[in-house]
């Protein structure tokens, strides 16, 4: 900041402005360097006769380059043509540059507005040997910055590898806690702040599952709802989208290493990556959790797929697509009448021409009611789930009881091996044996077989197939709900419900081919999520018998593996 002098010049006297710099807060806290400088360089200026008229304080800010408000506010009013001084007084060199050819470019421009750059502890001057000096002095300077810098970063790097925090404002839900002192300096370590921790866990369950009333949640609606429903950051702030995105890909969460020094603070350079140190921070989010948050942000990015397919408001699009030349079918429209008419229409006959491909155009209505109603009509009765997932209910019940035995020999292996550990300590307490090399080697050997079959067991309890869990009972509910949602939900959410369902609906001339996966339909009915979280699958493998059935509003038949309904 800059103050005015109160005294009044001689018309002869130059006129000085006092220039003062600390390079960090904490000198600046401490009042220690920036009074001395002020007192020095106004009994300079006195000696000179010159009269201080102007003062910018610049506290907290390096010198190795020009951003700084202060110093560049001081430079505009000395190239101004009505500039209130002749002088810029500094203590030294250092605190105008600490980069010896800006430094002296930022000079000779300044002489040439007639303004003179003084150090009161340093020659100065136009002689050659005061500019040589001057020079070798600013080179000098800006070498002792590098290397203060150069140590300062190793001696941070250092703290780091030894698993301390080094002051950055750490990633919501952390906060910082002292570790341990040594001397003066405090080591400071990360640890979980329950409430923020509480709204980062939140984050992820609405952009991987949504709140229970809608499903899964874009990056916007994420930050919409948290804003809605009154959550907010550190400093009392609403969220934004790119702190909520910065949020759902910040890998520490999930893994509990917080890379350090990833990239360079004032350049933003990315550092080499082997010299990277990742500090020990507590996990909030399980892996999994994170894991299908970033499958679901890949597919949902607008390089891999249009913002458009994601969140718009069409039913159908990036679902269906043209079955000649395999374009997706685009939203079209027109106007007659003072009536609109929303219409599919083949993208690459619509962008590239009938040479491309001849082209198909429908009412959009249309396509989507005879998407939902043969979805709804053919599929999603108890009786066809159960026949499509005949052969995989079928499979997993053969499988049954090999995991029922397998599960069973683990239980009590753990159960004979926990009591062998049981008896081994009862012996120590009760004097029969004495705890030496060899018994805690046995000890220790029981333990870890003791953890490989609990890690067996946990495993086969959370990899019980989703077929296995399969019942007539909930087949029912699932496919009520189901077609509850699509019939009476809004277009988000029958585009959700729709994605679990099928892979693709093929739009040709004489019949529109719904393809969707067995396996996507069985994970859906017994409440898994799938690797791209809940969204479309790849495999044809639906609907293999050949019976015909026949509904009120089309005419459907089957071939193979795709079922076909019939456009009219």
């Amino acid at each position: 900041m800059a103050f005015q002098s109160s005294s009044t010049p001689a018309p002869s006297a130059k006129r000085a402005a006092l220039y003062l710099r600390v390079s960090t807060g904490r000198q600046a806290a401490g009042d220690v360097s920036l009074p001395s400088q002020r007192d020095l360089n106004r009994r300079y200026c006195e000696a000179q006769g010159w009269v201080v008229v102007d003062e910018f304080f610049e506290p907290g800010a390096s010198a190795t380059d020009d951003r700084r408000p202060v110093f560049q506010r001081m430079l505009e009013e000395a190239r101004s043509p009505t500039r209130r001084f002749d002088v810029i007084c500094i203590h030294s060199f250092s605190r105008f540059y600490r980069n010896g050819a800006e430094m002296e470019l930022t000079i000779r421009n300044l002489r040439k507005h007639g303004v003179e750059v003084v150090s009161t502890t340093q020659p100065t001057g136009t002689d050659p040997s005061q500019e040589l000096m001057r020079q070798i002095i600013g080179v000098f300077d800006e070498y002792t910055s590098r290397e203060n810098g150069k140590n300062v970063s190793r001696s941070m790097r250092e703290s780091a590898k030894q698993g301390f925090w080094n002051g950055a404002t750490p990633p919501l839900g952390y906060r910082i806690v002292e570790a341990e002192r040594r001397g003066a300096k405090i080591k400071k370590k990360l640890e979980v702040d329950p409430v923020n921790a509480e709204t980062v866990r939140l984050m992820f369950s609405l952009y991987a599952n949504g709140d229970g009333i809608s499903g899964p949640m874009g990056v916007k609606g994420t930050t919409v709802w948290l804003n809605e429903h009154g959550y907010r950051t550190r400093k009392g702030a609403t969220f934004g989208v790119g702190p909520v995105h910065g949020i759902l890909t910040n890998r520490c969460y999930a893994t509990g290493k917080w890379p350090y020094g990833v990239r360079s603070s004032r350049t933003r350079e990315l550092h080499d990556p082997s010299t990277i140190v990742e500090i020990d921070v507590p996990v909030i989010i399980p892996l999994d959790l994170f894991e299908r948050v970033q499958a679901r942000l890949a597919q949902n990015n607008p390089r891999v797929t249009p913002p458009r397919v994601v969140n718009g408001p069409t039913l159908l699009t990036g679902i269906a697509i043209c079955a000649t030349c395999k374009a997706g079918m685009t939203r079209t429209g027109t106007t007659r009448q003072g009536r609109s008419y929303s219409y599919y229409s083949c993208a690459g006959c619509h962008q590239k021409g009938r040479q491309h491909c001849k082209g198909r155009h429908l009412p959009m209505a249309k396509l989507d009611t005879m998407v939902l109603e043969g979805v709804a009509d053919r599929v999603l009765v108890p009786h066809r789930v159960e026949q499509i997932l005949g052969n995989l209910i079928e499979r997993a019940a053969a499988k049954d009881h090999a995991i029922a035995a397998r599960r069973q020999k683990l239980e009590i292996e753990v159960d004979t091996i926990r009591t062998r550990i049981s008896r081994l300590y009862q012996a120590i307490e009760a004097g029969v044996v004495e705890l030496d090399d060899e018994l805690k080697q046995r000890l220790t050997r029981l333990k870890d077989e003791r953890d490989l079959a609990l890690a067996s067991l946990g495993q086969i309890t959370a990899n019980i197939t989703a077929r296995a869990a399969i019942t007539p009972e909930k087949i029912a509910a699932f496919t009520g709900l189901i077609r509850e949602k699509l019939q009476n939900g809004d277009t988000r959410a029958r585009k959700d419900w729709l994605g679990t369902l099928i892979s693709r609906v093929e739009v040709d001339d004489n019949a529109i081919r719904i393809i969707g996966s067995k396996t996507m339909l069985a994970a859906t009915l017994s409440g898994q999520n799938t690797p791209q979280g809940n969204v479309r699958g790849f495999v044809r493998k639906w609907c293999t018998s050949p019976e015909k059935l026949r509904t009120n509003y089309s005419r459907f038949s089957e071939s193979g593996t795709m079922f076909f309904v019939p456009r009219v």
